[in-house]
């Protein structure tokens, strides 16, 4: 595992040969390694937001090389050399219903990332925005001379898809929505792994979303996926975390942009502590595990493609104990926001400090902000965060009654409101009658947005099913916070009387 990463996806420069053909020749050795700097400069040329990669600093880790083709033509038996023309030139089409996959890879050394399939998603997105009818590609079957022996082509990928076998080209390549049209003969005769053989291989794209730019774009349709945490007596750290990766996967599995814990969610940890009495003991010895939690959550965020909001973890610095929440996004860079407002049975029981940082965070979909609990009921952090051009409002709660509760999600919901964004509450429920004061919990987690006619009735997009362990969905257009805030019943953003009233954060 890399401990230090800083992922991001953009198009290939000519600057970047060097690289590509060190990446190249080290995972195409059977096949003749890299392409040469003229034809790689030739598909920049003719295409440059095709050819996309993954860089993580300033190192090329992944690359997918793509060229426009008739939709007609390639769609039908094929073979490689019908895209090669004079010099090892690629042959791309200006005028291509239909993008054609050349080549991915993905640097062996970062293999277990899941970096194949942000390269698949940021190609599906460039044939959505471009509005052409399908990616089509020729994909080679490396894993069939081990069975040549004992099954002809077509079984073998009828075994591959029924997942009797595995190939590790295929498989991939089913697992991303991309269909077998057909078995290609003699269509990369040197390829030796694969018999020559090869799948052409469609993925239709079923929508159309023009933009001017494609990789740097911010989204604008964002699916939250929630947790709402059962609390359990455990074991081991492992446990948790075993858990915490269950539901990641879950979540990552529906194209979620966000996964969120709830506030404490790992507080049954506590549970280990071996001077149960002592309450501000056991809240420093779950603190113990804060780094390793928050390493962890980061590498599945990278991994699983989603950014994950941690709920909140104690975290002890020097000998003051805080309340933090980590925004661990999926290029690998880590966000920490610290509780402003705590509980008076945080700061009596737990000697828990307040934070001193309100901070508004970009993300690859939205701006947004994290309140912990207590803080979502203060109505000034809300409008500060919202002058800052927040999107949506994550709030890790913990409440033990359901008046506690409701304070809360009343809260929220004004928040949602007045600051014209989205709020998700996210909380536990279960009971843990062997740690002192989090022996029960009540929660009903939620997604709320402003009130007017672009959105639901009620103003509630998504709400879980009270006390009951579960996931929760919700998918948030930021253009309608646009439309809203423009051209809504009311403007409560734009109708601040700032001539008489002001919010400031003191330095």
């Amino acid at each position: 595992m890399h401990d230090d990463l800083l992922l991001k996806v953009r198009n290939l420069e000519k600057s970047d040969y060097s690289q590509l053909k060190l990446l190249m020749d080290k995972v195409y050795q059977d096949i003749g390694g890299a392409w040469s700097r003229h034809t790689i400069n030739r598909l920049i040329e003719d295409l440059p937001e095709g050819q996309i990669v993954v860089i993580d600093h300033e190192k090329l880790v992944g690359v997918a090389l793509t060229v426009k083709v008739d939709y007609t033509r390639f769609s039908n038996p094929h073979t490689y050399d019908d895209l090669i023309g004079h010099r090892e030139t690629i042959l791309n089409n200006v005028e291509g219903d239909a993008l054609y996959g050349l080549d991915l890879l993905i640097d062996p050394d970062y293999r277990g990332y899941r970096l194949g399939r942000r390269l698949y998603e940021a190609r599906k997105e460039l044939c959505r925005q471009s509005n052409l009818k399908a990616i089509l590609a020729g994909g080679r079957i490396p894993g069939y001379h081990k069975h040549a022996s004992e099954m002809r082509a077509s079984e073998y990928l009828q075994a591959v898809a029924r997942r009797e076998v595995y190939d590790p080209i295929l498989t991939f390549q089913l697992s991303n929505d991309f269909q077998v049209k057909r078995l290609l003969h003699k269509y990369l005769p040197e390829d030796e792994k694969s018999q020559g053989y090869a799948t052409l291989l469609e993925w239709n794209n079923f929508l159309y979303e023009p933009s001017d730019t494609v990789i740097e774009s911010r989204k604008t349709q964002v699916r939250v996926g929630a947790v709402q945490w059962m609390m359990r007596e455990v074991n081991s750290v492992e446990d948790v975390l075993q858990q915490v990766e269950y539901f990641i996967d879950a979540l990552s599995s529906y194209q979620s942009d966000f996964a969120v814990f709830p506030e404490f969610f790992n507080a049954a940890l506590m549970g280990l502590c071996p001077d149960q009495s002592q309450q501000v003991e056991a809240i420093r010895f779950l603190a113990g595990f804060t780094e390793r939690f928050k390493t962890e959550m980061s590498q599945l965020a990278v991994s699983y493609n989603i950014n994950v909001i941690t709920g909140s973890l104690p975290l002890l610095e020097g000998d003051t104990l805080y309340n933090a929440s980590y925004l661990c996004r999926r290029d690998g860079t880590i966000e920490c926001q610290k509780k402003v407002h705590i509980t008076p049975h945080e700061r009596r029981d737990w000697v828990i400090q307040g934070g001193d940082k309100l901070q508004v965070f970009d993300t690859d979909a939205g701006k947004v902000g994290i309140l912990i609990c207590y803080d979502i009921e203060f109505p000034e952090l809300g409008r500060m965060m919202a002058a800052e051009g927040l999107d949506i409002i994550f709030v890790p709660f913990w409440t033990d009654t359901k008046n506690g509760y409701l304070r809360v999600r009343h809260c929220a919901q004004a928040r949602a409101i007045e600051n014209e964004c989205y709020v998700v509450i996210c909380g536990s429920c279960g009971n843990l009658p062997a740690v002192e004061n989090l022996d029960v919990q009540y929660a009903q987690s939620a997604v709320f947005s402003p009130s007017d006619f672009a959105f639901p009735h009620d103003a509630v997009m998504s709400e879980t099913t009270a006390n009951t362990e579960m996931m929760m969905f919700s998918d948030l257009d930021l253009d309608k916070l646009k439309l809203v805030r423009s051209e809504g019943s009311v403007n409560n953003l734009k109708d601040r009387r700032q001539d008489l009233y002001s919010i400031s954060w003191r330095k």
